[in-house]
């Protein structure tokens, strides 16, 4: 950060503190403040002689400095008088001692700490540079950004003189010094989508400044945007040309080069050579090791060495397998504490539940362990393979180890391994992995008769083993010397003081003697949790099978009430209970898990124990009448006034209670997971599938959030293959309608027209009007995006109608809003504008807010055509808010890119280029190629309005090849933007 203006503070010795004290500012216009209150300081001569004197650095300034700091060459005749006027008034203003008077000049002295905004600025760049050396890049730009946020606007914004506006230029420059500093280790922590924004406004501001094309090129090309970054190069090249007559600085030449090249080392984020490598994340995931780990030491020697050796090997690995219970995880995690030392950058863990139905995706675990590495979300790529890749590049250079627990095969843990020297990992299995390339394959017996009697004497207390040692050996014999059995009967022993050993032992003589055939695999782990089971009360029994019956990976507090219909403090107390006896997790405050094969074993008990059988599909009916009715109850509220609430299947359950509608969305997107799972698990079932399709249908928000998008979307085909299997018109025409709206927000719109032609049919059929008003209102704006703007008018004439004849107003106001867009594409602007804020009335009155943003986006589309673009981009920016508060991404997305189109025609190009280049990252897998292929149109058509006409064609060539794939008449649009592009 060299060039950094220097201003020492200047403290007045010996002063206490006071109440109200004075502060100044000069990184904007310059103002004096005592205790926030501001203080006058006259004429703009006068602010030039208290600027000229904050910068003296507390040095005395002679009376001819300052009259040419003043007034330059050409100073009045009275300008030492007036000087000597304006020393007077500040001086009668300011706090006595701080302008002085000496040698015929002044200085300012005496400021107390922070008192001047520059100063502060600097003390902030100081730790930001101090951080950045020590690799705590995460610091280092909180503290830029914060004193780059000191900044409010110009420096020393409106004081005359040659010395104010030669220090306007020098802090503008490290200003942008800075703010170069602060975009380079965004680029280094991975933020290169949203840098590119950033980036975008700032080379058309300063369009000669090169490193800010050099940053650009690198974001541009990290984010997948090769040919963009090309462009920029071209761009710039011309430019220099043209103004300058130079070539391109030799760094911008050698990043045009790797580029073309494809540099390995250019997609992975790397500290400038003269700093040290940042590692902003330490992650430390490993489990707590259990503090009476027991024998296993030739195991823990042989694994060990494997470890040490990774220093000087690309990659060691050790393969861990046996049956469940015989102690992988325990060994593997004790092994990894040992180890810590010799992996000084982290320890990474995943528990991959490879022996569940269900087991972790590779590409969900690289994203966790990319986010415990430092990488932003924004930088996570959507591939599995670029997902790998950006994993093993993160990990390039540092020593970490891995361990991924309970893998399914192979094939699952080849994408997470680093793949680097001075890296490891651990692997623990079920199976044995012979086809894991290099690894060392570690065979896991039960233990000896010996180290499980002292595992078991560790748990129990060896005053009560060694009074009753055959007894206690009777015991380990029987649990198999398995590790997880022996800790089970053992725990429970420990938990109960009134039992002795030979009660154990005498309950154990009587279970399943299967217990030795070892290469039954799960059965040998079932037999275990009999143990555990079988010492349950009545209660905690019934309430160990039933939950076991979800398919989510947790469950609530309240999901597990529902399921057990008991009162949520005694669920509570029981569940806890559990958690007590290690058959159940407390996955977080309130939350529930099992381990993968105890679920497995916990369904076994259902199905043996439960009676009368009947209980268990209830179970699963009162916990999908929770999420039904917990669900409306959100629509409810982000919607009032919308009818879909009075068309679901009745409920058992009354659902929860919200204090307000954010309560009420965060409760439906963390329990996204389990409710999406909830619906599959009752679509196989005719007496559960309407209801199952209904909640779906309540949480149609999840399918437009991105986060949940595909769960959605499969969970929606699986309803629909299930109502046709059961020949159900009416849950037909209703699972159609939740995959209308998962193809519109994915932009598959033919496809999305032919489920609601079929949705209609089906719904008409079975005399069900609301699906009719959704599939004709869905009709009416895919017509629209497909150019067929009569047939659009007529279904959205008909959905207003049918909505109102069930009497939705809110469904009225969407269809006015849809039907405004088509008279917007047909010229009828006036009229656009009338049913857009038709359809804003009817939502504001019913204080629906979500509902009425989308009216206002209708609104901000009609105002743009009709020039009224101030208007328009209030509407958009009030849309704005409302759905980034409602975490609706698509239409998130969506407005920013319609705001870029106002933009545009308000002959902003650097404003649209940011906000069109945040549109794209915000619709980043979501809305689908069609809406890319508008925002890339825009985007290109800002680049040219900025002189970027490189990246503009890479823009529009990349959207003509979207159109063209998919036969969309924009291509014709976007063909004749190229033409004068090639011509030239």
């Amino acid at each position: 950060m060299d060039g950094v203006p220097r201003v020492p503070e200047q403290r007045r010795a010996g002063s206490s503190a006071e109440p109200a004290a004075l502060s100044f500012t000069v990184l904007g216009p310059v103002r004096a403040r005592r205790g926030g209150e501001p203080i006058s300081t006259g004429s703009p001569q006068q602010r030039a002689l208290l600027a000229a004197l904050l910068l003296r650095e507390g040095r005395t300034a002679t009376a001819a400095e300052l009259i040419d700091a003043v007034w330059g060459e050409e100073p009045p005749s009275q300008a030492l008088a007036a000087l000597r006027t304006y020393a007077s008034r500040l001086r009668k203003v300011l706090d006595p001692g701080v302008l002085v008077s000496e040698s015929g000049g002044y200085a300012v002295r005496g400021l107390r700490e922070g008192a001047l905004d520059l100063v502060a600025a600097q003390e902030l760049a100081a730790v930001a540079e101090k951080a950045r050396g020590a690799g705590d890049l995460c610091r280092a730009r909180e503290a830029l950004a914060e004193a780059l946020a000191l900044w409010d606007g110009e420096a020393l914004a409106g004081v005359p003189g040659p010395y104010a506006e030669a220090q306007r230029v020098r802090l503008e420059e490290w200003r942008l010094q800075l703010l170069e500093s602060r975009l380079d280790m965004d680029l280094e922590q991975g933020c290169h989508a949203e840098a590119v924004s950033e980036l975008t406004a700032l080379t058309a501001a300063h369009p000669l400044r090169e490193r800010l094309r050099e940053l650009l090129m690198l974001a541009l090309y990290r984010s997948g945007r090769q040919a963009e970054a090309l462009a920029v190069y071209t761009d710039t090249r011309q430019l220099l040309a043209d103004e300058l007559g130079v070539d391109p600085r030799p760094g911008l030449r050698e990043l045009q080069q790797r580029i073309l090249q494809a540099d390995p080392h250019l997609a992975e984020p790397t500290s400038p050579q003269s700093e040290p490598a940042a590692t902003p994340v330490r992650p430390a995931q490993l489990p707590a090791t259990v503090p009476d780990f027991t024998g296993r030491s030739s195991f823990v020697t042989e694994l060990s060495e494997v470890l040490a050796s990774a220093k000087g090997r690309v990659m060691a690995v050790s393969a861990v397998a046996g049956i469940g219970g015989v102690g992988k995880t325990t060994l593997a995690v004790h092994v990894a504490h040992q180890a810590r030392a010799a992996f000084p950058d982290g320890q990474l863990y995943v528990d991959l539940q490879g022996a569940g139905a269900s087991s972790a995706e590779p590409e969900t675990v690289l994203g966790s362990f990319l986010r415990a590495l430092g990488t932003a979300d924004s930088a996570i790529p959507d591939s599995l393979e670029e997902r790998a890749a950006l994993y093993r590049s993160v990990l390039d250079g540092r020593r970490v180890l891995v361990l991924l627990d309970n893998a399914r095969d192979a094939a699952q843990v080849r994408p997470l391994l680093p793949g680097t020297e001075g890296c490891a990992a651990l692997v623990t299995s079920r199976v044995r992995m012979v086809d894991l390339a290099g690894a060392h394959l570690v065979d896991l017996d039960v233990m000896s008769p010996d180290e499980a009697l002292l595992l078991f004497t560790r748990i129990v207390g060896e005053e009560r083993v060694a009074s009753e040692r055959e007894a206690a050996l009777d015991v380990v014999a029987a649990c198999g010397f398995l590790p997880l059995a022996i800790r089970i009967a053992a725990s429970r022993l420990a938990a109960r003081r009134t039992w002795t050993v030979s009660v154990l032992a005498a309950k154990l003589a009587d279970e399943r003697r299967r217990l030795d055939e070892l290469q039954a695999g799960d059965l040998a782990v079932k037999a275990t949790f009999e143990l555990g089971y079988g010492a349950l009360d009545q209660a905690q029994a019934r309430a160990f099978r039933l939950l076991g019956l979800a398919d989510g990976p947790d469950l609530s507090l309240a999901a597990a009430a529902a399921v057990l219909d008991l009162p949520p403090e005694e669920t509570e107390d029981l569940l806890e209970s559990l958690v007590d006896t290690s058959l159940l997790e407390s996955a977080a405050p309130g939350r529930y898990r099992y381990h993968d094969l105890v679920r497995l074993y916990a369904r076994a008990c259902a199905e043996r124990d439960e009676w009368p059988p009947s209980e268990r599909d209830a179970a699963m009916s009162r916990l999908l009448d929770f999420y039904l009715a917990t669900a409306a109850r959100v629509y409810a509220m982000e919607r009032p006034g919308d009818r879909l609430v009075d068309h679901l299947e009745p409920t058992a359950h009354p659902g929860l209670d919200f204090a307000d509608r954010h309560e009420a969305q965060d409760w439906l997107y963390a329990e996204a997971v389990c409710l999406l799972s909830c619906v599959a698990q009752s679509a196989a079932r005719p007496e559960t599938l309407a209801r199952a399709i209904d909640l779906l249908w309540a949480a149609h928000d999840l399918s437009e959030s991105g986060a949940n998008s595909k769960g959605y979307e499969a969970t929606a085909k699986a309803l629909l293959e299930s109502a046709r299997r059961h020949g159900d018109a009416r849950a037909e025409a209703r699972a159609l309608t939740t995959l209308v709206n998962v193809h519109h927000v994915s932009g598959r719109f033919e496809q999305a027209g032919q489920e609601a032609e079929r949705a209609t049919l089906l719904a008409q059929q079975a005399g069900d009007l609301l699906p009719v008003c959704w599939a004709s209102n869905a009709l009416g704006i895919i017509a629209l995006y497909q150019n067929r703007h009569q047939d659009g008018e007529e279904h959205l004439s008909q959905a207003i109608e049918h909505f109102r004849t069930l009497g939705d107003r809110p469904g009225e106001a969407s269809a006015l809003c849809n039907l405004s867009r088509i008279h917007l594409a047909t010229g009828r602007t006036s009229k656009a504008v009338a049913l857009a804020q038709e359809g804003i009335d009817i939502y504001d009155a019913m204080g629906n807010t979500m509902r009425g943003a989308n009216a206002r986006y209708a609104l901000g589309l009609a105002l743009t055509q009709s020039g009224e673009l101030d208007s328009a981009a209030e509407r958009l920016h009030e849309a704005l808010e409302v759905f980034r508060d409602s975490r609706q991404r698509l239409w998130e997305g969506m407005s920013l890119f319609r705001l870029a189109e106002v933009d545009l025609a308000a002959r902003r190009p650097a404003q649209a280029a940011a906000g069109a280049e945040m549109a794209l990252t915000v619709l980043r897998g979501i809305g689908g190629a069609w809406r890319r292929g508008n925002v890339l149109t825009v985007l290109g058509r800002a680049l040219g309005g900025i002189g970027q006409t490189g990246r503009a064609q890479v823009c529009w060539q990349e959207a003509m090849g979207i159109y063209e794939e998919l036969g969309s008449p924009e291509a014709e649009e976007v063909r004749a933007l190229l033409t004068p592009v090639r011509a030239a």
